[in-house]
């Protein structure tokens, strides 16, 4: 472990975390013509601290310094992104209002048996910004120091294992059902309201083990409140180049990785899309943007909204694969 770069991680992690909502950004409608001529509002799915919020405020700080205006981060965490999504329909489709998401976009159509917007109908596409892997995490107490210790444990233990997550239907969760499907583990799911509180659980001793990105394991990592045993990603992490995947663990073909990536409300002005895509592609070619994202153990994406549609597409048929084949459902 490094932990010179877990404290940089952590500190960089900190800074963006910034105030709570602005109530009032879509009380007033904005005159036509210039964008943006007020604050704009983007709103995230999970809590503050974890690493869709951290790339989201990466994010908004490049839109806010790019065009001029304020970018406030709304967090309104809950049934895995289900909460912020449902919210965000019902905000004007102005351009105003931005949508962050991970990969729970694509997973919560196919896990959940009623959600009340449709993902792809509802949002347009703006910019997919990075990629990122999971890490499978356990209590310091747990006894295992590889992948492959792990599953002998959790063989030996049917149906007492049980793991956090960020929430029902994120990548975190799905990897925890594809490890179920894939080994034929009894293991229990337990959801939080976000990858922060998701890996205090862990550290706390309430679970056995998680999966979890990379920024928000850190902090933890670098105390060693918590291990890491692999990551899911199809390569070993720079950060982390002495991790094995799980592939490596044993676990052929068990790849998992989220994704990070902005919309606004279908139907917004189209001239607004392209303006916001150009400054995340700009932002994510910039090299302290890009050493950025390194740090966090995410690859950066500069591509077109047409790309991230296809990108969401695609996103949705594979996970309705994995959700069929594990039998995960959520209410």
């Amino acid at each position: 472990m490094q932990a010179g770069r877990y404290r940089t991680l952590a500190v960089a992690a900190a800074g963006l975390i910034a105030a709570g909502p602005l109530q009032s950004l879509a009380q007033a409608p904005a005159p036509a013509g210039r964008f943006p001529v007020k604050p704009l509002r983007m709103v995230v799915g999970f809590a503050p601290g974890g690493g869709t919020d951290i790339m989201g405020r990466l994010m908004a700080t490049q839109i806010a310094d790019a065009l001029g205006q304020p970018v406030v981060v709304e967090n309104r965490p809950g049934a895995g992104q289900n909460v912020a999504a449902e919210y965000f329909v019902r905000l004007p489709a102005d351009g105003y209002s931005l949508y962050m998401s991970s990969a729970a976009h694509g997973i919560n159509v196919s896990l959940y048996s009623k959600i009340n917007y449709d993902p792809v109908k509802d949002f347009a596409p703006v910019a997919l910004f990075a990629t990122a892997p999971n890490l499978l995490l356990v209590h310091p107490s747990f006894p295992a120091k590889t992948a492959k210790e792990f599953l002998a444990v959790a063989r030996r233990n049917p149906g007492r294992l049980n793991f956090s997550s960020s929430g029902i239907g994120t990548t975190q969760h799905l990897s925890g059902e594809m490890l179920r499907a894939m080994v034929g583990l009894g293991i229990t799911h337990v959801p939080y309201k976000g990858s922060a509180p998701s890996l205090a659980g862990l550290a706390g001793g309430e679970v056995d083990f998680t999966f979890n990105n990379i920024p928000s394991a850190q902090p933890l990592l670098a105390a060693s409140r918590i291990r890491a045993l692999a990551i899911t990603g199809a390569k070993r992490s720079p950060l982390m180049p002495d991790l094995p995947t799980m592939v490596e663990g044993g676990l052929s073909g068990f790849i998992t990785e989220t994704w990070y990536g902005f919309f606004v409300g279908a139907g917004s002005p189209r001239e607004i899309v392209t303006t916001l895509n150009q400054v995340a592609v700009k932002a994510v070619q910039r090299p302290d943007v890009r050493e950025r994202l390194a740090q966090m153990g995410a690859d950066p994406i500069a591509e077109s909204p047409e790309y991230f549609a296809r990108f969401l597409d695609a996103e949705i048929a594979r996970w309705a694969k994995v959700i069929r084949e594990s039998k995960a459902k959520a209410e």
